[in-house]
């Protein structure tokens, strides 16, 4: 298996006040054409949301969202309350 090492600091960033965001892929306005995705897995982002605040109502269609809260809470939902 061949071994890939990104270091942190190589990563897109962008910091929109209530949301810092770090892209290890391409994602919104980072675009790397040498990091477009890992197999099936195309987003993953390490996030620092402000508390209270968060992402609006959004479409995700055929994905699955995995969110790893490491300090606090968060409520993730989807269009039908789920």
């Amino acid at each position: 298996m061949k071994k890939i090492i990104d270091r942190a600091q190589t990563r897109g960033h962008a910091n929109h006040g209530w949301l810092d965001t770090n892209h290890t892929f391409s994602f919104a306005s980072y675009y790397n054409p040498q990091r477009m995705h890992f197999g099936v897995l195309r987003v993953l982002n390490d996030d620092k949301i402000i508390p209270s605040k968060g992402f609006d109502l959004h479409p995700h269609e055929n994905m699955e969202i995995i969110s790893i809260p490491l300090k606090g809470r968060m409520r993730h939902g989807d269009s039908l309350n789920n």
